[in-house]
């Protein structure tokens, strides 16, 4: 017969040792707080291209002029006091070189256009400062090409914006139509001055000619404390679903021990970011819901054995089929956790930035969920039944079963 580990031995000192954790995880959020990354702080969003200026397009007039370089053409679109309201499109078909798209656009009244870079029109086309449109007029507007962002990196970037705190570079794209998406946390009203004071670090590093600010936008304070509340409420309604699925599936006993170990889970990732400072984006808020569907999934595998083994295992008290059935799944947990630990040390080793963030909270998870599928949702399990005893039925077949005590309260 396979021995049976007495798991319900090491109980007690598994909940004292959660317990002073997740306390000092708390007295730790208290005192030096979280460290929010730019998902839940105000401040500015920007997306950047480093290109060749090839046109500058200035217009001198009295009606409003935008220019607009759409996917296969460039669109002056005219209107206002002095002219008929019109769109002149230029397709890159009609074209082939910059300067017989500066010829063309010239013959527009009031607009210039000067050459900055004499080239071939690329199949993609151009592209133009701040979004797809822009009033002429009150300063010159570049047209740009996709020629040198192949050549630079999201640490050059970081590098030309090494003065400032709080700053966040990803890389959007691949070659030659590669962008960087720069986030920037700012408070009050300095978000006008510090874009402007990065815009201007940034043209040092790389030239005036260089930098394409394609869109830029704020995150005020109201969004990003908005944001903060609904993470919370998602997190607590998944809690809410788990607790249902598992009171249909078992008894409640059992859907609060696993919703018990999830939130025992939850909070030692949170306790595990405070001590470290890691910053709390929604990349580490899909951490802790990952975890949480795991941990619940693991939590399920025990609590259906032991249910199992009530019907099945030759026991007098819970305890001996509680800890049967947890010798019986202990191999299954291990596994599982080592194999899916295996992938995510991957990452923590091989990547960087936020996928390094998430990789290190999902291992704290992830030994977290094993652990407290088996000695917090089982001590809580047992606590509630512990008083539970089993008498022999009399069966027709090999295997012995057992029922509750008439005294007891049934738990199935």
């Amino acid at each position: 017969m396979k021995k049976v580990i007495q798991f319900s031995k090491f109980f007690p000192c598994a909940v004292v040792l959660s317990a002073a954790i997740i306390i000092s995880g708390i007295v730790s959020v208290a005192t030096r707080g979280i460290n929010f990354g730019l998902d839940f702080k105000p401040g500015m969003i920007e997306e950047i291209k480093i290109a060749s200026t090839v046109l500058e397009v200035t217009y001198n007039g009295t009606a409003t002029v935008s220019l607009e370089a759409n996917e296969g053409e460039v669109d002056l679109v005219v209107s206002g006091i002095g002219e008929e309201n019109r769109t002149e499109s230029i397709p890159y078909s009609s074209v082939e070189t910059v300067s017989e798209l500066a010829a063309k656009m010239n013959t527009v009244n009031g607009v210039s256009a000067h050459i900055k870079k004499e080239m071939l029109l690329p199949k993609e086309g151009l592209f133009v400062n701040s979004g797809s449109s822009k009033n002429l007029g009150e300063k010159p507007l570049n047209l740009f090409v996709n020629d040198e962002s192949a050549n630079v990196t999201a640490d050059d970037v970081r590098s030309a914006l090494a003065e400032f705190n709080n700053v966040d570079v990803k890389e959007i794209g691949e070659g030659s139509d590669r962008a960087f998406q720069v986030r920037m946390g700012v408070t009050g009203d300095e978000g006008k001055t510090l874009q402007a004071d990065a815009n201007k670090a940034l043209t040092e590093k790389f030239g005036a000619d260089k930098v394409a600010f394609v869109k830029s936008d704020f995150i005020g304070a109201q969004f990003s404390q908005s944001l903060i509340r609904d993470s919370i409420i998602l997190v607590l309604a998944t809690l809410v679903l788990i607790f249902i699925y598992s009171a249909i599936r078992f008894h409640w006993d059992f859907a609060l021990a696993a919703v018990i170990a999830i939130i025992h889970d939850a909070l030692i990732m949170v306790s595990f970011i405070s001590f470290i400072q890691m910053e709390f984006s929604t990349t580490t808020l899909a951490a802790i819901l990952t975890i949480i569907g795991y941990s619940i999934n693991a939590t399920v595998v025990i609590l259906d054995r032991v249910r199992s083994d009530i019907k099945v295992v030759e026991a007098k008290t819970f305890k001996e089929i509680l800890n049967s059935a947890l010798t019986s799944t202990l191999s299954r947990s291990i596994i599982t956790t080592l194999t899916t630990l295996f992938a995510v040390l991957a990452l923590f080793f091989f990547t960087t930035g936020t996928i390094h963030d998430f990789s290190l909270a999902l291992t704290v998870g992830l030994i977290s969920g094993c652990y407290s599928s088996i000695f917090i949702a089982g001590a809580f399990i047992l606590c509630v039944r512990k008083n539970q005893k089993f008498t022999t039925i009399a069966a027709n077949s090999n295997i012995s079963q057992f029922k509750v005590s008439e005294d007891e309260d049934n738990a199935e």
